[in-house]
């Protein structure tokens, strides 16, 4: 089977999901006739029509508003916000609306929304965030943020059948630059689980996003100085698989965290608080997180390299942690 793009593969489960359940549909800014703004969504109208394939006025909260107000009808809306930055703008209907409908009155509101993040690409500072703390802090949603084509896939799949609101971050940087060999007929990935990418036995490094792929280059030029580190995709940032984190750190006993998000209030924190809450007496040293800086996304390409983690920032941080 001929390998598929990070891209490729949201778009096969777009399109194979719409095949199996009539109730989904998909909605956003220019995702019918231009395909959308990195073509994920093309070929969908012309497949299942306008009525399936809704284009919208530039307006994030009436997308929302609309999808929820779907959702109460039967329907499976997956809502594309063209960058995921302007997430920011429905941020009301998403957290005091669609996570808190089933909480507050039993109405289930399974919708997805998914879009474009993450920087790389040169795309300033209103077209490259990373916004998903802002939703992981909130309960009644599920925030999904897949590194791999195959987990892009399946996790989509999932995130589609999920009675709950589901946020489904998709790194622009990976869109086009990564392809894999993906599982054939329908497949799913479960929410919730975290993925060993590679085992190992001195410290463990948790990532995910085009992080992981940052994280993975790291990992091989380490274990030529002989440090061998186990590596861990989150892929679901809430739930968090907090039982195979543990279970990581418990058996290499040092922790560092990964992330594009900026340091303060990144989930790179949170993880550190729990596992100093559940192992604190299996560890042999510090937490380390390594991240952006805690500034806007730069514009400018040599300031966007200063702002973004790199192979080097990860392998000293990790040598300096195995050496502990």
């Amino acid at each position: 089977m001929a390998p598929v793009t990070f891209l490729e593969a949201i778009r096969q489960a777009l399109f194979e999901e719409m095949e199996r359940d009539p109730t989904v549909v998909c909605l956003g800014e220019d995702i019918g006739v231009y395909g959308g703004a990195f073509k994920v969504t093309q070929g969908l109208l012309e497949r299942f029509g306008g009525e399936r394939v809704i284009e919208t006025p530039i307006a994030e909260t009436g997308i929302i508003g609309a999808a929820c107000g779907m959702s109460f009808l039967g329907l499976r809306p997956v809502a594309e916000m063209q960058f995921i930055d302007f997430i920011a703008c429905c941020f009301n209907q998403i957290t005091n609306y669609a996570a808190k409908s089933y909480y507050r009155w039993g109405a289930p509101v399974p919708i997805v929304v998914r879009g474009p993040s993450g920087g790389g690409v040169h795309g300033g500072p209103f077209h490259s965030a990373n916004p998903e703390m802002y939703f992981v802090h909130t309960p009644g949603l599920k925030v999904v943020y897949p590194s791999t084509p195959s987990d892009a896939k399946g996790l989509l799949k999932s995130a589609i059948r999920d009675n709950n609101p589901v946020l489904f971050f998709e790194h622009k940087f990976l869109y086009r630059r990564i392809k894999e060999e993906i599982p054939e007929g329908d497949y799913t990935v479960p929410l919730g689980k975290a993925a060993v990418r590679r085992e190992g036995k001195d410290l463990t490094i948790l990532s995910y996003g085009a992080m992981m792929h940052t994280s993975l280059e790291a990992v091989e030029l380490l274990a030529k100085e002989g440090i061998d580190a186990e590596l861990i995709d989150l892929r679901t940032l809430l739930p968090l698989d907090r039982e195979a984190i543990l279970q990581s750190v418990k058996k290499t006993n040092k922790l560092m965290v990964v992330h594009e998000d900026t340091k303060t209030g990144g989930i790179a924190g949170d993880i550190a608080a729990f596992v100093c809450e559940g192992a604190f007496e299996e560890l042999d040293g510090p937490i380390r997180r390594v991240t952006s800086l805690d500034t806007p996304v730069p514009y400018a390409p040599s300031l966007e390299e200063r702002f973004l983690p790199n192979v080097n920032d990860v392998v000293r941080t990790a040598r300096e942690l195995a050496n502990y």
